[in-house]
């Protein structure tokens, strides 16, 4: 995994200078925070990290629910999941 640089820049820099802002968020895989009264206000970022981050963050969303329901006790046996996982392809349900 790589680590997504940070930069920050004024928001006069936004207007002034976005097409250079929107290249080094797409090519240096760089986020651009936005200051505003040099206080951090936003960030840009390429789109595909965006959707990078945004799979990231909904798959943690799914493994700290299954971690949870594990805590808990909700589970079934693996045989059961398989099953019916079996029984929806036969339906083609997904």
């Amino acid at each position: 995994m790589l680590a997504l640089q940070e930069t920050i820049r004024p928001s006069a820099d936004l207007r002034n200078h976005y097409n250079e802002i929107s290249k080094q968020c797409r090519e240096g895989n760089e986020a651009v925070i936005i200051t505003v009264n040099g206080r951090g206000d936003t960030v840009s970022l390429a789109y595909e990290e965006y959707k990078r981050m945004k799979a990231r963050i909904e798959l943690l969303e799914i493994l700290a629910e299954a971690e949870n329901d594990v805590k808990n006790g909700n589970t079934a046996p693996v045989r059961n999941t398989f099953d019916d996982l079996k029984e929806i392809l036969r339906e083609g349900s997904i």
